[in-house]
């Protein structure tokens, strides 16, 4: 077994390096490290035991869906609630109907092309988040409409693997039975989040002295697992169970920390499940069965830039965040793993559909960024050639529905008078002995994170949502600690003038400094607010990026504090100043830590406004050459008084 580890986890380690050193997902690295040890490629597996690697690999799903959890959030879902419905809606429904179109055309009858309608209906949540990540446009407009759009697609994908079972089954659609297993999914859901939400982060915050980063990780995989167990018992996928207990902690204040702690369990185990999917792949059934996988990827490429562009502006996003969407979401991934597995333990799907899936999704994961860049040009095209009848349509339909998204319209009488039902006996259960208190505690934790967040925000919210109005971007940038722009003043960097962006606020340990102006510098650690548009942002992370120096390169760039002494002659410009007009903080880069006076007074951190005179002795702390460079204008001798 540690023979088997420590093969996959090498050629898994040794393949993501070479994909990331040509700016490709790690996740093709770890696939085609699963073809290199698998049995199909140099004849022989290099694993012994296929079995124990299969264990692994549905450990990482665990954890796969255990981080999107993490990353999920129910108020997040209702924010973005119409658009990622709709969306999600019109991709399900149109890639479903392409699916099972194409396996009919490739000669792929009865449940084979049900099965493989439900593995192109969803992109890689993975994949897109990586992609939009390594672009640096995950603060750009269209990123909160693809996770919110793979959201609804993830839940979508839980409740049809409940469907596609209960046909694979029983051979045969049961309406009833549907109804049934979705309406105790959702109860199901519905439960142990109030129940989660409700005990999970009260406990965290009674005993969160005592949960340092090991005690945390522990106590948030046990209830990941712990979950996963009341699943399976409850007759839902382990998937569901980490996936809902992820979901549960996001709601947390903790999420974060623990989504951090967690990324590297997830990441060895993620790892497994992609190098055990590779280790499917025969390249002969491949080339053997290429019209197929070529027939495939185009009507995953086409149709979910088609259905996703159109779902998308049909929620009422203007064109621009449409082309994005459907360009970011060309490719199928973990869910498509999943049902494939599941067709093949269900016997009901042909042998050679699980590698021409995974052949698709590695062909359209390793186009993603490539297509993704194709939506600008795209959109000047439709531009250029759109009549301005058809673009004051689309005008007008996007502020329509943007507008009616504010404006309600009044309701059906008997609506209305649902709605004062359910608020009175809500009114009555909230009133009884104990139920107000737990919906006090129940409010006060699922709002935690929220208020927290709230307080630290970059911007007012008003502010926020009135320059999003006007198509500009708010964005968060950190500076970091290797970065060029750290200690140089904003005048000198001239961010506005070379990206567009500009700065509205610079966060700083807590402080924040509104409008910063020229004279203001930068630190490593300091949160910046951006407000511009997607090309200025994208512009400054690039000028961020250009900014940083190479990781082998910092101890070279690094530059050590020493302790060092000066005297002060009589001719030097520093004689008859104050500390703080001499210059020695900024031109020396240094600290006055102590003065000496020839009468033998001493002056531990001495006011700034002291003079100094000749024969002083100033005691000081800084980067030697800058500090030395800037004695030596001075004319100032170093007497070296302590060796």
């Amino acid at each position: 077994m540690i023979q088997d580890l420590c093969i996959i986890m090498l050629t898994a380690g040794i393949t993501s390096l070479l994909f990331k050193a040509f700016k490709q997902p790690v996740v093709l690295g770890y696939i085609v490290a699963g073809m290199l040890v698998g049995p199909h490629v140099l004849g022989e597996a290099w694993v012994s035991n296929e079995e124990n690697v299969e264990t692994w690999g549905e450990i990482g799903v665990l954890f796969l869906l255990f981080s999107l959890g993490l990353e999920f959030s129910f108020k997040k879902l209702l924010k973005v609630g119409s658009t990622a419905i709709i969306g999600a809606g019109v991709i399900v429904v149109g890639m479903m109907i392409a699916g099972m179109l194409t396996a009919y055309f490739l000669g792929l009858g009865g449940l084979n092309s049900l099965f493989l309608g439900g593995m192109l209906c969803m992109s890689s949540t993975t994949i897109v988040f990586k992609a939009i990540e390594e672009a640096g446009l995950r603060s750009h407009r269209f990123a909160g409409v693809c996770f919110g759009i793979l959201i609804v697609e993830d839940l979508f994908a839980v409740v049809l693997m409940v469907l596609l079972t209960s046909i694979a089954v029983k051979n045969e659609f049961q309406g009833k039975e549907l109804l049934w297993q979705v309406g105790k999914l959702v109860m199901y859901i519905a439960i142990w989040f109030v129940l989660g939400i409700l005990f999970i982060p009260t406990f965290l915050k009674k005993f969160k002295k005592h949960l340092n980063d090991e005690t945390l990780t522990i106590f948030s995989i046990g209830l990941c697992l712990g979950m996963v167990l009341l699943a399976v018992q409850s007759g839902f996928s382990s998937a569901l169970g980490a996936f809902v207990m992820g979901s549960v902690l996001a709601e947390t204040i903790d999420a974060e920390r623990i989504e951090h702690l967690v990324q590297p369990v997830k990441n060895i185990f993620g790892s497994i499940f992609f190098v055990s999917v590779g280790m499917m792949i025969d390249p002969a059934l491949l080339l053997q069965y290429w019209f197929p996988i070529s027939i495939i990827t185009l009507v995953v490429i086409i149709g979910q830039i088609l259905f996703g562009s159109f779902g998308t502006l049909l929620s009422g996003q203007p064109l621009r965040v449409a082309l994005q969407t459907g360009f970011s979401l060309v490719q199928i991934g973990e869910f498509a793993f999943i049902i494939a597995a599941l067709g093949q333990s269900l016997k009901v799907t042909d042998t050679s559909l699980y590698p021409i899936v995974v052949a698709v999704s590695v062909i359209t994961t390793f186009l993603t960024p490539y297509i993704m860049k194709l939506a600008y040009p795209t959109l000047s095209f439709l531009e250029k050639h759109m009549s301005k009848s058809t673009q004051k349509m689309l005008d007008s339909y996007v502020e329509k529905r943007q507008s009616g998204t504010s404006t309600k319209k009044r309701k059906p009488s008997w609506i209305a008078q649902i709605d004062r039902l359910v608020k009175y006996l809500l009114l009555k259960i909230a009133m009884a002995p104990g139920i107000n208190q737990l919906l006090r505690v129940f409010n006060e934790n699922l709002y935690a994170r929220e208020r927290l967040a709230e307080s630290q925000r970059g911007l007012e919210r008003e502010v926020e949502n009135s320059l999003i109005s006007l198509e500009m971007n708010i964005a968060e940038v950190d500076v970091p600690s290797n970065s060029a722009f750290a200690g140089r003043a904003l005048k000198d960097l001239n961010i506005r003038n070379i990206t567009g962006a500009n700065i509205v606020r610079i966060i700083r340990g807590g402080i924040n400094i509104n409008i910063p102006g020229g004279n203001h510098r930068l630190y490593p650690g300091d949160r910046i607010i951006l407000a511009g548009s997607d090309t200025d942002v994208a512009a400054f992370q690039k000028m961020l990026e250009t900014s940083l120096a190479p990781t082998d390169d910092l101890d070279s760039v690094s530059t050590n504090i020493v302790l060092d002494n000066f005297t002060i002659t009589a001719d030097s410009p520093l004689c008859g100043k104050s500390i703080i007009k001499s210059g020695i903080r900024e031109k020396g880069n240094c600290i006055v830590l102590g003065l000496v006076r020839p009468s033998e007074d001493f002056y531990t951190n001495p006011d700034p406004s002291l003079i100094i005179q000749e024969e002083d002795i100033i005691i000081v702390a800084g980067e030697e050459q800058k500090m030395h460079e800037f004695f030596a204008e001075a004319a100032i001798s170093n007497p070296k008084i302590w060796s």
